[in-house]
């Protein structure tokens, strides 16, 4: 069982670990610490934030919280946020994440279900549940009738979230979404009451347990 189990309340944030922010590219790091950390906070998390860890690849996410989650020593579980990557056809996260060819991942001994969250079925799914603040961000050329119509943004396809952004970016002067160059500054950007409604399982999932877990 994880140290932290055993501990007593302490100033310690929840170590939050995501996927995204490149490898070896500190400036991108950067910018997803500052994107996902504005993002919970606009959600109204009051007192202690979590810390935000952006692991770079998707693996290296996983085995940065499962180093933390087994080595211990902290008072607060740390938590894993990563990509579905596809329709999520288990309640629980980790199932997916066991019988997702590519991951086959093992929960960790002691590892309870808010541990793992899901951006379904990429994070760019959250990125169309707040038109208007794509419109704003990309500017007039911006074409949203070219996104998919779904108003429950977990439902769209990971191909379709992607060609859809391409599709409505194209003739901006910003040039065509970039994860890279564009995700992050969207997602400090876009509302997470329109995100939790689009997303009812997932995103609102996520926001529960860090406000349980952060307060």
């Amino acid at each position: 069982m994880a140290a932290w189990r055993d501990r007593g309340k302490s100033l310690v944030s929840v170590r939050l670990y995501v996927e995204g922010g490149g490898d070896r590219n500190k400036a991108l790091q950067t910018l997803c610490r500052k994107g996902f950390s504005e993002f919970i906070r606009k959600s109204g998390l009051v007192g202690r934030m979590p810390r935000v860890i952006a692991c770079g690849g998707r693996q290296q996410a996983f085995e940065s919280f499962r180093t933390a989650h087994e080595d211990g020593g902290i008072a607060t579980p740390p938590v894993l946020l990563v990509d579905g990557e596809g329709a999520v056809k288990f309640p629980n996260p980790w199932e997916h994440v066991r019988r997702r060819a590519g991951d086959e991942w093992v929960r960790p001994a002691g590892a309870n279900d808010d541990q793992l969250q899901l951006m379904v079925q990429t994070m760019e799914a959250w990125f169309h549940a707040d038109r208007e603040e794509l419109q704003a961000f990309y500017g007039d050329a911006f074409r949203a009738a070219t996104l998919s119509g779904r108003t429950d943004v977990e439902t769209i396809p990971k191909a379709d979230l992607f060609s859809g952004l391409a599709a409505a970016t194209r003739d901006c002067r910003k040039g065509e979404y970039s994860k890279a160059a564009h995700s992050f500054q969207l997602l400090a950007r876009i509302n997470p009451e329109k995100v939790r409604t689009a997303s009812p399982i997932w995103c609102d999932r996520l926001l529960r347990a860090l406000h349980r877990l952060c307060q």
